[in-house]
């Protein structure tokens, strides 16, 4: 994904670009300029990594109705030509835009008009308008959805290139329900044309759907063994290369017998790239005797097709034999050791945990508090409640600009530091992620005074989770005494 540039942790800036809950507090205890100047940063140049498992919307959406700041930025940004053209590249254009949509949605549904006008506007005109119609779609009224058909109609010219593109954007919709209206149109209020146009579309929508599943396309390997393994070699050879060891091992579930063992490990041991990873990894998850060695061999191979099936496949691999092997390689410096300790962080036990927390040491010293793979060591050392790894987690979730990292060293803490209750989890009832406000519900200790504020505030709002109002009014009807 991107790399954005993320300030240090103990900045405002920094705070927010993390989504910690102390980035909220610290930029109420500021001057509002100063704070909102930090805010809208992040709002305009989205600081996650991944959008897609991160979440910062309402986390700023908050923020923004807390110091009651203007939208003036955000629209500024929207409507800048770069992000009105009719062609710009779909994923670079809901990076650039897609955030800033979302808390204007968070804000339309606390009851902010200008941000529903904004988005209504940009739906029209935007070069990443789904996105705004799906706000919409859960927030306006029929009649403001209604309006916006014509303009959204009018993106498509009404060629057959046009009606294919109308096809696939009904098809593609999060949120179906603006396009429902505009096809049922029970009230008038949609142009007749639209409507008409727009049901056509949905039912070609569902035939092609139909038809797809009648008869399915893409290619499709030949049933044998050797028809399997050269499939899987085809599509890396082919250009752009296609990736197809993992589905080849499931295909040689199905037509693979015991007679096939020898040519399997045959092209383990010293086959073709994309054929020795299939076997590889058919053959670890059928646990056969060989497979370990095979892995400990291709994992150093210079093919990086060949060494990234080998480790997947040792750290799918289950049972005794798996773990001793990992216990015997989780010293190594390489990536089969690391792979060897996330093994055991997910299924090893307590005479593990100094290999565990070996591991995780090592490579928060070695790449830092972001560094790949570092979650199932996090999660491990929670699992195996491992008392002295919480200097190091206490660590990861102040540095991190994994939102969900943080969460999982959050959850970590909460099993291994007796602090935590009076510590963090106070400062995690305003974290960006819900998973993490639950864990914060569940666990802060309520001798803070803010923490039953906050709680009936979670609870009072409309835009919380399900999740985290149930365990919010779970704890506030507890009765239990201030800890």
């Amino acid at each position: 994904m991107f790399d954005p540039d993320i300030a240090p942790s103990g900045t405002l800036l920094g705070l927010l670009q993390r989504g910690r809950g102390d980035g909220t507090l610290h930029a109420l205890a500021a001057q509002r300029a100063e704070a909102l100047v930090a805010l809208e940063r992040c709002v305009l140049s989205d600081p996650r990594h991944d959008w897609r498992v991160e979440s910062r919307s309402l986390y700023y959406a908050r923020l923004y109705s807390e110091l009651e700041g203007p939208l003036d930025g955000i629209e500024q940004h929207l409507f800048h030509p770069d992000g009105l053209l009719p062609d710009a590249v779909a994923s670079v254009d809901e990076y650039r835009c897609g955030l800033a949509l979302s808390v204007l949605g968070h804000l339309a549904g606390y009851g902010r008009r200008d941000a529903l006008h904004l988005l209504r506007r940009y739906a029209a005109v935007g070069g990443c308008w789904e996105w705004a119609l799906d706000e919409l779609a859960v927030r306006d009224d029929d009649a403001g959805l209604c309006v916006l058909g014509t303009a959204v109609l009018a993106r498509f010219p009404q060629t057959e290139e046009g009606d294919a593109q109308l096809a696939a954007a009904i098809r593609d919709a999060y949120e179906p329900r603006p396009w429902r209206l505009w096809a049922e149109n029970t009230d008038g209020s949609v142009d007749p044309a639209v409507a008409a146009r727009v049901r056509k579309a949905s039912e070609q929508t569902s035939f092609d759907r139909w038809q797809r599943q009648m008869r399915p396309t893409g290619p499709t390997p030949g049933w044998s063994v050797r028809a399997v393994l050269d499939w899987a070699q085809q599509g890396l050879d082919a250009y752009p290369a296609q990736y197809r060891d993992a589905p080849a091992a499931r295909c040689l579930a199905a037509v693979a017998g015991l007679e096939d063992r020898p040519e399997l490990i045959d092209a383990a041991r010293g086959g073709p790239d994309a054929a020795r990873a299939a076997a590889l990894r058919h053959l670890a998850d059928r646990q056969d005797p060989e497979a370990l060695d095979l892995i400990e061999s291709a994992a150093a191979d210079p093919s990086e097709t060949v060494a990234r099936a080998a480790l997947e496949s040792f750290e799918r691999m289950r049972g005794t034999v798996a773990l001793d092997r990992a216990r015997a390689w989780s010293p190594r410096e390489d990536a089969l050791g690391a792979a060897a300790a996330r093994v055991l962080a997910c299924r090893g036990d307590h005479q593990d945990t100094q290999r565990v927390l070996g591991a995780l040491r090592r490579l928060v010293q070695r790449e830092g508090a972001d560094a790949a793979g570092l979650a199932v060591l996090v999660e491990g050392t929670g699992r195996l409640s491992i008392g002295c790894a919480s200097p190091v987690l206490r660590h990861v979730y102040r540095e991190t600009s994994s939102s969900q990292l943080r969460g999982i060293a959050a959850q970590a803490l909460a099993a291994t530091d007796p602090s935590f209750a009076a510590g963090f989890a106070v400062e995690c009832l305003w974290d960006c992620e819900e998973t993490t406000r639950e864990l914060a519900a569940r666990h802060a200790a309520t001798a803070d005074v803010r923490v039953l504020a906050q709680l009936r505030r979670l609870a009072a709002d409309p835009a919380e989770e399900a999740e985290v109002q149930t365990a919010v009014r779970g704890r506030l009807s507890s009765g239990e005494p201030a800890r």
